[in-house]
């Protein structure tokens, strides 16, 4: 008779599962990905799987959720080390820029989510609106802190860098973002463009993903 798993082994296989799900998920998409690719991956056997998430959906779930406890760790602890509040809510685009600049980048993986199972899957959709709201009341937070009522301006121009970087591949979208809250907030003139500059800018197809590009510290 087989000794019983252990908390601690099942603590174990939920975070491989979830390492190797989250990594197939971003850098494949979740409709592509089957879950015998995600059983070689997280080198679990499918009972085992099925065991700690019943479905596919919840697997998805999960992942989404524990990416956005780190995301918004990393964020946090990247702007908070700065001690203006002005410079606390640039410091957020700069942040951005560093992400959007890592290896295998492919954009927000919420919003990679709603546009596979958005309309047809009311968890991940549920999900998707829990990440976003809580980035936009983090940041709301520091644009506050001010003295400004320019939160929503804010988090827009944050999430469509965002949006705009996925698209095209390329980081700068940040510190386009960065000028334009920098001209809002005031108190000082904002970095000039380079000249020719666009926000929309094309550049060659990457190469293909590793599995780890869902594993950054973003």
């Amino acid at each position: 008779m087989p000794a019983p798993i252990t908390e601690e082994q099942t603590r174990l296989d939920r975070e491989a599962l979830l390492d190797a799900a989250e990594a197939l998920f971003y850098a494949h998409g979740i409709q592509a990905v089957g879950m015998d690719r995600v059983r070689e991956a997280s080198g679990l056997p499918l009972k085992r799987i099925y065991r700690l998430f019943a479905t596919k959906e919840d697997l998805v779930v999960a992942m989404l959720r524990r990416r956005d406890r780190r995301w918004r760790a990393s964020l946090a602890a990247h702007v908070e080390s700065v001690p203006d509040p002005r410079a606390r809510v640039l410091a957020v685009f700069d942040w951005l820029a560093g992400w959007f600049a890592e290896p295998g980048f492919r954009g927000c993986a919420w919003i990679n989510a709603h546009g596979e199972l958005g309309s047809s899957s009311e968890p991940v959709l549920a999900e998707v609106r829990a990440h976003k709201q809580a980035f936009h009341d983090q940041l709301a937070a520091w644009v506050h802190a001010t003295g400004t009522p320019l939160a929503e301006p804010v988090f827009l121009l944050a999430e469509g860098a965002v949006v705009t970087a996925g698209i095209t591949g390329d980081p700068a979208p940040a510190r386009h973002a960065r000028a334009a809250v920098e001209r809002l907030l005031g108190g000082g003139e904002s970095r000039p463009d380079q000249p020719g500059s666009a926000l929309i800018r094309t550049k060659p197809a990457r190469g293909s993903h590793g599995a780890g590009s869902g594993r950054t510290r973003r």
